[in-house]
């Protein structure tokens, strides 16, 4: 799939989208693009990852659910609710890996510089969450809290598990994520496969009931994942450098994006959606900036990106 990003009538970039939709029988229902080339997942896999983590007995609210799922943007809801995962283990901050980062979200960087929080923090980092649940896991299996990041812990173990099941293809070798986590390879075609198992596993059931419910927790409502979250009806997440999917009742639709624009990613997948009729009238009218990204001049809209080629 080939975007455009037009500005005052002219088109003036360009970004190929590789997409694909599957069902859970496996059946392609919709393919663009080479959707087979390697990819790293990164946190579009944080559902599976979270999945590991209640295999061992975890049991979390489902908005702390939500959470561990998350690239949160850091507003005081996220933070707070990463504070009390850890504090109900009877661990502090300071047991966080991640590297430490800022806010995702404007409003919420701006927030804390108000405050007096102007350098980089783990809690800060948009998969702080991720690292909490992850935490809390160790905890109740009785895993070592210090080296839970390292590839083979046996928490990291259990996660390539998870992700060889549900996309049914081997997830190594494994990389490195921003927040230092190992990060896991696929491609476009085995992350939506993964995506409509996910969607109608019972086991996965707990995660993507809290997901779909708490869309503003796994993202927030400002960016482009966020709004597709509270509207979709499903389990959906984005990944750095352009990785997007998102399932319903079965059906799985999975992007890349080639440039890394993650927005092009989500509106390429919305696209898709449309052309399937899993977007009523309604939902395109709440998801039109998101379905085409307008392009700003002036602090106005001047133009928008469209599909010039699927």
């Amino acid at each position: 799939m080939l975007l455009a990003r037009v500005r005052s009538g002219l088109a003036e970039s360009f970004d190929e989208v590789a997409a694909i939709a599957i069902d859970d029988t496996g059946t392609t229902l919709y393919s663009s693009g080479t959707v087979s080339q390697p990819l790293f997942y990164r946190s579009a896999i944080k559902p599976f990852q979270a999945i590991a983590a209640a295999r061992t007995g975890m049991v979390l609210p489902p908005e702390h659910l939500a959470l561990t799922c998350a690239s949160h943007g850091g507003f005081p809801a996220h933070l707070a609710i990463v504070d009390q995962i850890l504090r109900d283990k009877g661990l502090t901050r300071g047991a966080l890996k991640c590297a430490p980062g800022r806010p995702l979200a404007y409003g919420a960087n701006v927030l804390q510089v108000a405050r007096g929080n102007q350098g980089p923090e783990p809690r800060f980092h948009n998969c702080s969450g991720k690292h909490a649940g992850w935490l809390a896991a160790c905890v109740v299996a009785g895993w070592d809290t210090e080296s839970y990041i390292d590839p083979h812990h046996a928490l990291q173990e259990s996660i390539l598990d998870v992700m060889r099941e549900f996309s049914g293809a081997d997830p190594r070798p494994v990389g490195v994520d921003g927040c230092g986590a190992p990060t896991l390879r696929g491609s476009v075609t085995t992350l939506a496969r993964a995506f409509a198992r996910l969607s109608r596993d019972p086991e996965a059931a707990p995660i993507v009931t809290a997901m779909t419910a708490y869309g503003a927790l796994v993202a927030d409502n400002v960016r482009a994942d966020g709004r597709v979250g509270v509207t979709w009806g499903g389990p959906q997440k984005v990944g750095a450098e352009g990785a997007f999917a998102m399932a319903r009742h079965g059906i799985a639709i999975a992007t890349k994006s080639r440039s890394g624009w993650s927005d092009g990613a989500v509106a390429a997948a919305l696209e898709v959606a449309t052309k399937l009729g899993l977007l009523p009238e309604g939902t395109q009218d709440i998801l039109a900036d998101q379905i085409s990204p307008p392009v700003i001049g002036g602090g106005r809209k001047v133009g928008r990106t469209v599909v010039v080629e699927s």
